[in-house]
């Protein structure tokens, strides 16, 4: 009897994320238990579940009635901010709970952190998941794709719950156990820095198609509307194309888009995506230019002084020459490099996924990640099918440039690619994500490189050897006294 009564999960921490999940768990039929410091906000949600549906979630408004609220084994979700604050709530949540139990943590938790706490929940018999939640607001709410790792026998025993509270696709919900260790946490980092490159070359589209093609806000509307029915179908294309419908209801002139400062936030994810690639030595140069994009975007009173500046020195504003340009052509050929761009982006991340996962030993399924982020998540988008298809073909798939089908894309769109950061360079349009795809692309698909000059610098003056095309074994040539010689 006493059982009945009993929530058949908890969640800690009540911001939008965890408030709108919460929400979507009671809405899936699953009584929960919700606690937060700050009782106001418990009160805000218990509101929420009686207008939307008198879900069934209870309120509680300290850790001990929290967690005895729950039915054994336990399983409480955390949705904290990452750091000092995920392992406070731990301490004051664990004290109640038992052997067997288990934590959740859905933040966007550094992947080490989590690999920590499992230690210690597991000292205490506690059973721990570090959980990747992608989706934003209303996806917490309607269904994320879910990234948990960690404890198996933990992810057993809510699964029934995640399946359910997922997003939900063609081939099952976006949800899947992801390995061992801090696993989920890593995917979703990886996750969000595919997201920075996504985000910031259809920011460079769009810069490119206003700058250079002269569109104005409703014809870019109705672009990217188009785009968002074809091969570039995806969350950030679809909103993109809603973005530039709102009108400035502030000033009661023209759009909003046009009147939001020109500086990006963001949390850290992106910063250590990038780390993690020159640490593992992987080539991540879409994801690197987003994120070095995002520091100049920072600058924002130096770039202004430093444009006042070079306009004195007489460098002309190319960018507002529009004249010659071929609106209808130049539209298409953004559409294709965007694509070709993006596809480095995520091969790119795959990439990273597979050489942490060799690392660790965690044995990622590349193709079932791109599966359980066909839906929910933000970088959400219909190719991410064919790229679980193409890993499916070939699990040892060596970068998804190679796959054949994206390989006779990337082939056919590469010349409306280089037209585009062709005519943008020459414009004096920044597209470095753009650019920096191409290059990744240019430098991957040649059989030889010019390393062997950089490698004769560094035998030159380091004395570091090098290795030669037509035969076996380790060289190192006293290049000064030979050229010395050459000179006589």
């Amino acid at each position: 009897m006493e059982s009945a009564t009993l929530s058949q999960i908890g969640l800690a921490g009540l911001a939008v994320m965890g408030q709108n999940l919460a929400l979507n768990i009671a809405e899936k039929g699953f009584p929960i238990s919700v606690y937060n410091r700050t009782t106001s906000k418990v009160d805000e949600t218990l509101d929420r579940a009686h207008r939307e549906g008198q879900l069934p979630l209870t309120g509680h408004y300290n850790p001990k009635d929290f967690v005895l609220s729950l039915q054994k084994p336990r399983s409480v979700i955390i949705l904290v901010k990452a750091g000092a604050p995920v392992d406070q709530t731990i301490a004051a949540l664990s004290a109640y709970m038992e052997p067997g139990d288990t934590i959740i943590d859905g933040g966007n938790e550094w992947y080490e952190n989590t690999e920590r706490r499992m230690v210690d929940a597991s000292a205490n018999g506690l059973l721990y998941l570090g959980m990747g939640v992608s989706g934003g607001e209303e996806g917490a709410r309607y269904g994320p794709s879910l990234m948990p790792g960690g404890s198996h026998r933990a992810y057993l025993n809510i699964h029934n719950i995640l399946d359910k509270v997922a997003a939900q696709v063609d081939d099952g919900p976006c949800v899947t156990y992801i390995g061992e260790g801090g696993s989920g946490n890593f995917v979703k980092m990886v996750h969000n820095g595919i997201e920075y490159g996504d985000m910031q070359l259809i920011s460079e589209a769009y810069d490119v198609l206003k700058n250079v093609g002269g569109l104005g806000n409703d014809e870019l509307a109705e672009i990217f509307g188009e785009w968002n029915c074809g091969e570039l179908e995806s969350f950030l294309i679809e909103i993109t194309s809603d973005i530039f419908k709102v009108e400035d209801h502030e000033s009661g002139k023209g759009h909003l888009v046009d009147k939001i400062l020109d500086k990006t936030g963001m949390k850290g994810t992106g910063k250590w995506t990038v780390q993690q690639a020159a640490e593992l030595s992987i080539a991540a140069p879409t994801i690197a230019a987003s994120l070095d994009s995002r520091y100049m975007s920072g600058l924002k009173d130096e770039r202004e002084a430093a444009s006042e500046i070079f306009r004195k020195e007489g460098l002309t504003e190319e960018i507002n020459n529009v004249g010659g340009v071929d609106k209808k052509k130049l539209v298409d050929d953004v559409r294709q490099a965007l694509y070709a761009s993006k596809i480095c982006s995520y091969a790119q991340g795959m990439n990273l996924l597979r050489a942490k996962s060799l690392e660790k030993g965690w044995g990622l399924n590349l193709g079932e990640l791109a599966r359980i982020w066909k839906g929910g998540c933000i970088i959400r988008a219909v190719f991410l099918d064919r790229i679980k298809q193409a890993y499916q073909r070939n699990p040892g798939l060596a970068n998804l440039l190679v796959d054949p089908e994206f390989a006779r894309e990337m082939v056919q769109r590469q010349a409306a690619w280089r037209r585009v950061v062709g005519l943008a360079i020459q414009k004096g349009v920044s597209v470095p994500g753009m650019s920096a795809s191409l290059q990744y692309f240019d430098t991957y698909r040649r059989g030889r490189l010019p390393a062997n000059l950089v490698q004769a610098q560094r035998d030159y003056f380091g004395a570091h050897t090098y290795e030669r095309v037509d035969r076996p074994g380790a060289y190192h040539t006293e290049w000064s006294k030979l050229a010395r010689k050459a000179r006589v």
